[in-house]
């Protein structure tokens, strides 16, 4: 767990199939920017295609999606200097991993994270991510 000013808090970082499915999961602390677990997500996966929001919009992953030739529909900040064009047609179905979120957090288990170690917490994910494989 991580602290921030509001308190002990964990972020969850999950990268999710065209269905909607969840292929890998991380942990991190809550203060942590999303962006510092994004290559790790998509490492090993044959995409053709990165979905993410502006959270994920930094130079580093970019250069990694275009050395991948990997399409990276992220919309750019409203502080950067040059503004980038993207999908938005294709951004449309980042829903789904809205939608995965609301899945997970239907199990009150996680919603209000009951355990207090990351490692049971984690456990509860993975076989909450099963569970919703399976049904």
């Amino acid at each position: 767990m991580g602290r921030s000013r509001g308190g002990l808090s964990t972020k969850i970082h999950v990268a999710v199939d065209a269905l909607g499915n969840p292929l890998r999961c991380f942990l991190s602390a809550g203060q942590l920017s999303d962006v510092t677990h994004a290559q790790a997500l998509i490492e090993g996966f044959k995409a053709d295609a990165v979905l993410g929001d502006k959270a994920y919009d930094a130079n580093a992953l970019l250069e990694y999606l275009a050395q991948h030739n990997i399409q990276a529909v992220i919309p750019p900040k409203a502080n950067r200097v040059e503004q980038r064009e993207y999908d938005r047609h294709v951004y449309e179905d980042r829903n789904l991993v809205e939608r995965f979120f609301g899945r997970l957090k239907q199990f009150r288990r996680i919603a209000t994270r009951y355990e207090k170690l990351a490692r049971n917490f984690f456990g509860m994910i993975s076989l909450t991510c099963a569970y919703i494989w399976l049904a």
